[in-house]
């Protein structure tokens, strides 16, 4: 293994030292949950001190904490309705009620919800990434199973598999999704909570990923099995013929010759399978899992603001921009040219 090059990474580690240092210094500088609620109106104030010693609230507080800036929103009920929002950064409260703040202080709050902060892994972007690193592991693996099936020579197997990566390649991804969610337990009599505790919350979400993961996963795995079987075909039939020669049998060859080799030809195209399943995960709206896309789309729907789409696409953008520079190190690290 390689010895880490510090020189040749010098200027990007230093600029990942600042840009952490940075955050870190605002960080600890941003204004907290109680530094926003200080600066209400006194009117409001009244409203807090009284839910303080009381089981009814009277007023309802939103805090959100992202990074280095803090939103606050709060809103009444009763007779005289009044709602305040405050924006903080660099140790200053700003009021955020109109203009630039509150602008800002909304794309705190889509941006604090899209992400799934303080939620388990079935909202948010959470949910996003571990669909698709799911989805892609178990397609991979499928692939692999499939490719394998349509090269051998046994016809029947070639023709099984020939047949499901056609059938899965060439139907949409969202009906696919919709026969594992609804078909399925429909002709088996059951539906995907069950298979989690009644106690569990999370049942129904847990049980519609599960759902989603399953649909995911079986076309992931048609279009990975054509990835896999063009890198090992790709591979000089030379090396067969040595292994055999060698007495290897065929298992052995694909195992310890052929698919190590295979594997380096594969990552840039699992790495674009990947890519595609990140942006595909937003089918999963379609059975209300809270996917960035649900959250965005609920947003809108409650407070008719379109500005919760802008954070949507930032997002997508950086974990498509993270995931993409992960497979281009990975892919330049088992470059076959190396």
């Amino acid at each position: 293994m390689k010895a880490f090059d510090f020189k040749k990474y010098r200027k990007q580690i230093i600029a990942a030292v600042i840009i952490v240092a940075v955050c870190i210094i605002l960080g600890v500088l941003k204004p907290g949950r109680e530094a926003l609620l200080s600066r209400t109106s006194p009117e409001m104030q009244k409203l807090i001190d009284a839910d303080a010693g009381s089981s009814r609230k009277r007023v309802t507080v939103t805090y959100n904490s992202l990074l280095v800036i803090s939103y606050a929103s709060l809103s009444s009920s009763g007779a005289n309705v009044m709602s305040e929002r405050y924006v903080g950064f660099l140790g200053k409260v700003y009021r955020a009620d109109e203009g630039a703040a509150r602008i800002v202080g909304q794309m705190v709050n889509y941006t604090y919800r899209m992400l799934g902060c303080g939620e388990n892994l079935m909202h948010g972007a959470k949910l996003t990434v571990l669909l698709t690193t799911l989805t892609v592991f178990f397609g991979v693996l499928l692939g692999t199973v499939l490719a394998l099936g349509k090269i051998s020579k046994r016809k029947l197997l070639a023709k099984i598999s020939s047949a499901y990566i056609f059938f899965f390649r060439g139907t949409p991804l969202l009906i696919q999704m919709f026969v594992v969610y609804f078909t399925v337990p429909g002709i088996f009599g059951f539906a995907w909570r069950d298979l989690f505790p009644a106690s569990d919350a999370e049942a129904v979400y847990k049980g519609a990923f599960t759902a989603a993961l399953i649909a995911f996963a079986l076309n992931s795995g048609a279009y990975c099995a054509e990835i896999v079987r063009s890198a090992i075909q790709s591979i000089d039939k030379g090396q067969f013929e040595a292994a055999k020669a060698l007495g290897m049998s065929y298992g052995q060859t694909m195992t310890r010759i052929i698919i190590p080799q295979s594997i380096r030809r594969m990552i840039p195209n699992v790495s674009n399978e990947f890519i595609m399943i990140l942006k595909d995960a937003s089918l999963v709206f379609a059975i209300s899992l809270m996917d960035i896309t649900t959250i965005s789309k609920n947003i809108m729907t409650s407070e008719g603001s379109y500005l919760v789409f802008i954070p949507a696409l930032v997002i997508y953008l950086v974990i498509t921009a993270f995931f993409g520079f992960l497979f281009d190190r990975i892919e330049k690290r088992f470059s076959v040219y190396e």
